[in-house]
């Protein structure tokens, strides 16, 4: 039993009328979706638990206990038995666990950046005797021992990230890129003391600290990528109101904590406010505003009876909500758990990198073994077979292998950069590559995502813009933004869910929907307005979300990449048939939830395609997450835009132009492996027979790198190719 399990934690423990207690723990060590299901299933377990639920992006387990029975530190050592240690939830130490990770790898570079820059005071010096300024044996043993001093405490203590890593990847019998890493440092430096010690002239101490400073630059920002994107999840929880305003049985309002907010709960939500948990209206009607829910560009009407959904905006009526769900069970919540699963999907995707080291691994490190043994056995001694077998190891060191991939996706990087496009990580240019079919929202994405005002007389607009200035619905919106500023109706009243009323110069009028206004409103439509005075004829105001201006070249130019191409928007069907058409798609699909893109895109995989997934609204989030690649336009929602692998600015021609990108990266990729093996092909026989030292292994693995890099840096000559 853990320390903390053995204390009092029922002050943590929340109890309602009904007895029934409610606990929030922060668990450590969760990394997968394995590990959620683990963590659930041991609280489960534990006596009078009745239910618990793991958030995997903030690390918060909520538990429920049963009335009046239910202890929290049993809960505590049931986790910790699961390998999963816990303690009482605070946000501020949640954010403190996630960064630790970044922490040592930030104290880890700077220990390798230190080691390195002083390493050299001792070891420029025995350069310089390399070429004519000799040195004598005493004083190049002094210096390296000197450097042997700096190089080997820092080396041991910033290479701890890749011998854990390589250490895990042995455990499950793999080998990833940092198996090399590891194996290649600790040999250099038991070479370099070897040397040391048997006063040889060359050692290796700087080589060491100065490869793990370079390489821990790229996992730094990496990590830092890596955090950014499981913000989104978190961002799109954020859009949840903090608070509620409960109606008690008195019918006195109360305002409460969200977390506070339990089933059959009455919440009053005013016009200009979210809706905080899925929730039934009970009274009152309203326009709610879907859009971040539902991708629709239309106010939807709730009325007695509707169902509602937490992020909803309520724009012109009071409601009257009975609370169907927590806010942990909100659509919202559910959308962050999706994003969350894909995401860890994705993490599972192998890169072309931890491909090549698992040949490259077992081949070369049982060559370097055999040369050892080999050597030793035809009587040249340990000291010559651990030479050979060193000028192996580092002769084809995986330096031009892990620079393949890296040197060609900071080229693509940032070519797409310049062009608008930011690329989040270097594994999103691999998956883009590998595009068969290319998924659209419509909304924001094919469309410019706002409602805009079809061609009406400047004399029509100036008469009902009065009206419109008094209103927040988005269509009304439109129509006073076509008009421009001006006089505002007096006497305003607004139908929740119909329209606006109100006078102009002394005249009643006005503005909604058909009926609302006296009009037959059979053949209404969710994008027009109507007009009128009292007793006076009826005027129709048309809107249309109008195409980017980009939009069909962008789509044959996917077209002429081979690619297929289908629209999924939650829209009505009208607008998004409409968008389809002109933008040249012939595959459509409207009104669909965020659940059902989700499913979708898992449709389309499972069928054997690899889904580009382009989406802004907080309803394309989870399906951003699960595509094999994602991107978002700059004005998408922060919670799309984390979830998506690449984030691009300006027209629709940035996803073309992305995919030409990163097939061309693929190529480079592979050009860059072919000559890393041709490299390996002849330098490891070199070392092998002992044809060059360490001394100028290290230079042919330095040239090897450079013209991996130059090869890379090909991806900047020519427009396309």
């Amino acid at each position: 039993m853990t320390a903390l399990a053995a204390r009092d934690l029922s002050a943590f423990v929340a109890r309602d009328a009904e007895a029934r207690g409610r606990l929030e723990l922060l668990v450590t060590g969760a990394r997968c979706g394995a590990c959620l299901a683990k963590i659930e299933k041991a609280a489960r377990e534990a006596p009078g638990v009745e239910a618990a639920r793991f958030n995997l992006t903030t690390g918060k387990l909520a538990v429920t206990l049963a009335p009046r029975a239910g202890d929290a530190a049993v809960v505590v050592e049931a986790l910790d038995a699961a390998g999963y240690p816990a303690t009482p939830f605070d946000p501020a130490q949640a954010i403190e666990s996630e960064d630790r990770e970044g922490r040592g790898l930030a104290l880890a570079l700077g220990v390798a950046g230190f080691g390195a820059g002083n390493v050299m005071m001792f070891t420029v010096p025995v350069w310089a005797g390399l070429f004519g300024q000799e040195l004598d044996g005493t004083t190049r043993e002094v210096m390296y021992w000197f450097a042997a001093a700096i190089a080997t405490p820092c080396a041991l203590f910033a290479g701890m990230p890749f011998f854990r890593s390589a250490w895990s990847s042995l455990r499950r019998r793999k080998a990833n890129m940092d198996v090399p890493i590891s194996i290649g440092v600790i040999l250099t430096l038991i070479v370099s003391f070897s040397e040391t010690f048997q006063k040889g002239e060359h050692a290796y101490f700087d080589a060491a600290v100065t490869l793990l400073f370079l390489l821990l630059i790229g996992r730094y920002l990496d990590h830092k990528l890596r955090v950014r994107a499981r913000s989104a999840a978190r961002d799109l929880l954020a859009l949840q109101v903090p608070s509620a305003t409960r109606l008690d049985s008195d019918g006195v309002e109360r305002t409460v904590p969200i977390r506070d907010v339990e089933v059959g709960d009455r919440l009053v939500v005013v016009p200009g406010d979210r809706i905080p948990v899925d929730a039934v209206v009970e009274d009152g009607s309203s326009d709610l505003d879907n859009a971040l829910i539902s991708g629709e560009t239309a106010a939807a009407l709730a009325s007695p009876g509707t169902r509602t959904h937490a992020g909803a905006l309520n724009l012109s009526g009071r409601l009257i909500l009975r609370a169907a769900a927590r806010s942990e069970d909100s659509a919202v919540a559910a959308i962050a758990r999706l994003m969350e699963a894909g995401a860890q999907s994705r993490s599972a995707y192998v890169r072309l990198a931890d491909k090549a080291a698992a040949l490259y691994v077992p081949i070369v490190h049982t060559l370097a073994l055999l040369t050892f043994a080999g050597v030793w056995a035809v009587g040249l001694g340990p000291r010559e077979a651990l030479l050979r077998a060193a000028a192996v190891l580092i002769i084809t060191c995986p330096c031009a292998l892990g620079l393949a991939v890296p040197a060609v996706q900071i080229v693509a990087s940032g070519r797409l950069f310049r062009r608008g496009v930011l690329v989040k990580s270097g594994a999103a240019l691999e998956r883009l590559a590998e595009i068969t079919h290319v998924v659209f929202d419509k909304t924001g994405v094919l469309t410019e995502g706002r409602p805009r005002l079809i061609a009406a007389p400047a004399s029509v607009i100036a008469m009902a813009a009065p009206l419109a200035r008094a209103s927040r619905h988005p269509l009304a919106r439109s129509l006073a933004d076509a008009a421009g500023r001006g006089e505002v109706a007096t006497d305003i009243v607004e139908v929740a869910g119909m329209g606006v009323e109100g006078m102009i110069d002394g005249r009643k009028a006005r503005l909604g929907r058909a009926g609302f206004v006296g009009v037959d409103s059979t053949a209404a439509s969710e994008t027009e307005l109507w007009f009128g005075f009292e007793g006076d004829t009826k005027m129709r105001f048309a809107f249309e979300d109008a195409l980017r201006a980009d939009t069909r070249s962008a789509v044959a130019a996917l077209h002429d990449l081979g690619l297929s191409v289908e629209v999924v928007s939650g829209d009505v069907a009208g607008p998004v048939a409409a968008a389809a058409t002109q933008a040249g798609i012939h595959r459509w699909t409207a009104g669909v939830t965020p659940f059902d893109k989700v499913a979708i895109v898992e449709r389309l995989q499972a069928s054997g395609r690899k889904v580009l997934m382009v989406g802004d609204g907080l309803n394309d989030a989870a399906a951003l997450a699960k595509a094999h690649a994602s991107m978002a336009p700059g004005s998408a929602v922060d919670a799309s835009q984390n979830a998506a692998d690449l984030v691009f600015s300006g027209g629709l021609s940035a996803v073309p132009e992305a995919i030409r990108v990163a097939r061309r990266a693929r190529k480079r990729v592979v050009e860059n492996f072919g000559f890393s093996a041709l490299y390996n092909l002849v330098a490891a026989p070199a070392a092998i027979f002992g044809l060059v030292n360490p001394f100028v292994a290290a230079l042919a693995m330095s040239g090897s790198s450079l013209v991996v890099i130059l090869n890379a840096m090909r991806m900047n000559l020519g427009e396309r190719r």
